[in-house]
Order: C-alpha cells, then structure tokens, then sequence
C-alpha cells in the first residue's frame, strides 16, 4: 500500500514567522501535517486571513486534504506594554492595575476583573508561571481603583504581553471575548474547517461559542482547550456537547500543578474515547527542537506515551510557528507516530457500551467492520459518507486497516484531518452501486490508494445512492472480483 497511509496518528501544527510561506506550507504538509492552526492571540485578522488562503490554495495544488483551525484567544489575561523589561526579585512590591500600559511604575493588566478574582493571599503566576506574586491586598473596583499590592515571591524578567494566571479563581472572565465573536466571524466567512475554544470551563461555554457559529450561519465544528480546574472538574458534560477536545497541557499545569497533568491527561483521553469524540494532545510535546535539530528523549517517550494513551492527534506549537526546525519537528514527530504505532503494546479494547445519542444500525455497522478485520484479512476499510459521521466512528475504534473515505465533499474531506487513521478522497460517486461503479472503485484502489487485484477491503455505504443515505450496508469486497 502507498506510504502516505502508514501513519495514522493526526499532527496539528501552529503556523508562525517560521513557517508562513507557501514553499514552508508544502513542506509541512509532505512532512505529515494534517492541520494548521492559526492562534489568534497573535497577528491581525488581516494576517490571519492572508495565510488561511494561501493554506488552501497549497493544499488544492498538492491535490491533498488539510483542515484549517481558528485557535480563539479567549480570556486570556496578559500583562499590558511595559515602558522595558523590568527585573523583579523576592521581596519586591508590585503594584497592578487594569490598563493597557505603564503608568506611574504601575504594573498594567488588560483584564478589568483582576481586583474582583483576587483576594489577599492569592497567587499570581506570569509567564507561563516562570514568575510569581503573592497578593497582600486588593482595592476592589467596587471601592474605587482597582489595585492590587502584591509580594513578589519568584522573580526574573518582566515582559509586556506576557500571561497572567490567578489559579482556581476567573469567575470574572467572560467564555467567549468580544475579540473571540470577531474570529468567529472571520472563521466562518473564510470557511476555516474548525474552531478551538481556549479556557472551557463548563459546556455552557461551548455552546455560547456554538450559537455564535450558528448566528454567523455556519455550522463549525469546535474544539473544546481543557486548560483550568474547572473543565477537569465538568469533564464528561463539556465532552459530550463539543466535537473534539485539546489537552492544552501548558496553562492546565499553571492552574493545576506539572505533577497532576499526566493523570488529567489520561481522564480526558480515556472519556473522550469513550465518547467517541477526537482528542488533541497539546504543549511542549518536542519543544527542544525549537533551537535543536533533534528531540530530547524525555520528549520522544512523552509523544509515545500521549499515542499509547490514544490520543487521536499530537500538536507542535512554538517549534513549527518559530523554531529553526518546524519541518524537522514534524518529520520527526511523523516517525515516532509510526514507530509507535507498530508497537505491540499500541493495542485498544474498542468493546465500549453503544451510545444512545448516536444511531444503531450506525454503530452496529462500525463495530461490525471493526469485528470482520479480526476474520478477513482485509488491507483497509473503505468508507462511503457524505457528511462524514459513520468514517468518524470507525476512527474511534483504531481498527488495524487503514480507514479510506470516499465523499462527495471537500469539505467533509478536510474535517477528517482530526480523524485517526482516516485517508479522505473526494469523488462524485454518489450513484446507484452496480457494475460500472464497482469497476470505477477497483481502479482507484488500485491506482491511487495502491492495494493489488485479488486483495480484501471491507466497504461500507449506503443504498440506494452509496454516499448521500445514511450508512446501512457493509460488503467484503475482493478487488477484480
């Protein structure tokens, strides 16, 4: 079979100064990326426009399906412009204030909430929790000013625009920004594929962001950030309204602590599975390779390990959007995706209890299939869908063959670059399956996706029309037979 269907595992990579021409976009994609993000928190909407059409138009050249992800800031607080870089050290007094710049030696934050969320005692980490403050007072906005006098407990440089977290306490903070409804607006007049939602604490804040989809007239799929204590704690509510979720392990370990993050990961993985929802793993996943053309090995065994947990996609953030070896980071993430995947120990009991939000003649179809490869030596599936629904299912279930998705749209295509395992091709078969038509699905096995005469697939459709019903048949098929 052709090589392009030996990793199954999905790469999200964030574009950036470093990768943002055509001839970067082409090699990412060769390399193994299947979607590029687009974070919001940086650049104009301008910028953001320009490089999700130029990925588009790279992509239809390549011939190849690649999906687009509009990565909403969301509340994210930061630090306001800093007149320089201001050195702090233990025991120095801070003052912060809301304000979008330094004033008066006052330290600006852009959020308004900042002396409502806190309270004397409370931690305040920065950049990423490299710095932290402890509050010794507030002056609410209520009384007027709206201060808060902190400690400085462990210093280093202070930056503009760098992130403020206050751990367990945003009840402030507003689930979908103003800023956000703007990309929202944007992702969907640029028909970007999908939408990540930053800072998902409970499902109400997904459908927020669902609705404002809707009002634009689209219908996006969203991609719920698990980054607070909050979402951990609604975990099984927010999965079952989203339609896939990231594990945003970098301010998740700010809120929480490093040492919980492998466990949550694991929670949210396992309950995502469980209710067949794809799922993202996020953050530092081979961050030396910004600077260095290899990975450390505490990083190569860190991706194994989010793949044998049964993460549907791993993501490169700063090594593909400013590193000085984005096509490297991907290659190499690539390989160990394969290696991984060829291991004796990547193996997944997929016996889960049906879902009663979900079809069952679907479902009995999927877990069919997913049987049938135990009996018939079968070297792929191929799967007939107009929107998508059942190809998505029978992802969740890693089967041993190759997931090859025939649509009629293009854009049912690009959203299955999230889909484990799943290779899409758009042909305009959407016809009454007879002689003809099997002949024309011989030839393309054979010719674009490289099975042999007499090999097995397992195709699954609908009937009458094979594409446009729902999902009702499935056929062992010997190719040339």
């Amino acid at each position: 079979m052709n090589t392009v269907f030996s990793k199954r595992t999905k790469i999200v990579v964030t574009l950036g100064p470093a990768t943002e021409t055509p001839e970067a976009v082409e090699e990412l994609i060769l390399a193994g990326a299947n979607v590029f993000r687009l974070n919001t928190s940086h650049g104009t909407m301008e910028y953001h426009r320009e490089k999700i059409r130029m990925i588009k138009e790279v992509s239809a050249k390549m011939g190849v399906y690649v999906a687009t992800l509009v990565d909403l800031q969301g509340p994210k607080i930061r630090i306001g412009n800093l007149e320089e870089e201001i050195e702090i050290k233990n025991g120095d007094k801070l003052v912060f204030e809301h304000a979008a710049e330094q004033k008066n030696g006052i330290i600006p934050v852009d959020y308004a909430g900042l002396a409502d969320d806190v309270s004397k005692g409370s931690r305040i980490l920065i950049d990423d929790g490299k710095l932290e403050v402890l509050v010794d007072e507030v002056v609410s906005n209520k009384t007027g000013g709206g201060k808060v006098y902190a400690t400085v407990t462990n210093g280093g440089i202070l930056k503009s625009r760098k992130g403020l977290n206050i751990p367990g306490s945003t009840a402030s903070l507003d689930a979908v920004t103003p800023k956000d409804v703007d990309f929202i607006k944007f992702a969907v007049e640029e028909k970007a594929d999908l939408i990540a939602l930053s800072f998902v604490r409970k499902k109400e804040d997904v459908l927020l962001c669902k609705k404002y989809i809707s009002d634009f007239g689209a219908s996006i799929p969203v991609v719920s950030k698990l980054e607070k204590p909050d979402a951990i704690e609604n975990l099984c509510e927010i999965i079952s309204v989203t339609d896939a979720v990231m594990v945003a392990r970098g301010d998740l370990g700010i809120e929480l602590s490093p040492v919980d993050v492998p466990i949550c990961q694991k929670l949210i993985i396992d309950e995502a599975n469980k209710q067949r929802k794809p799922v993202i793993v996020a953050t530092q996943m081979l961050e030396s390779m910004i600077n260095e053309p290899i990975p450390t090995r505490a990083e190569s065994s860190d991706v194994a390990n989010a793949i044998l947990d049964g993460t549907d996609a791993v993501m490169l953030s700063g090594e593909t959007s400013v590193g000085k070896f984005a096509v490297e980071a991907v290659k190499m993430m690539s390989k160990i995706a394969i290696s991984t995947e060829k291991s004796a120990f990547y193996k997944f009991d997929t016996d889960y209890e049906l879902n009663d939000d979900i079809a069952l003649t679907r479902q009995a179809i999927v877990f069919g299939v997913d049987k049938m490869l135990k009996y018939v030596n079968a070297k792929a599936i191929l799967s007939f869908s107009h929107f998508g629904y059942s190809t998505r299912l029978m992802s969740k279930l890693k089967p041993s063959a190759p997931v090859i998705m025939v649509s009629d749209m293009e854009e049912t295509c690009r959203k299955m670059a999230l889909a484990w395992g799943v290779y899409p091709f758009c042909k305009k078969w959407d016809a009454i399956v007879d002689q003809d038509l099997l002949l024309k699905i011989d030839e393309f096995l054979i010719n674009e996706v490289g099975l042999k005469q007499n090999d097995y697939v397992i195709i699954t459709g609908s009937a009458p029309r094979l594409i446009s019903g729902r999902t009702n048949f499935v056929r062992v098929h010997k190719i040339g037979t």
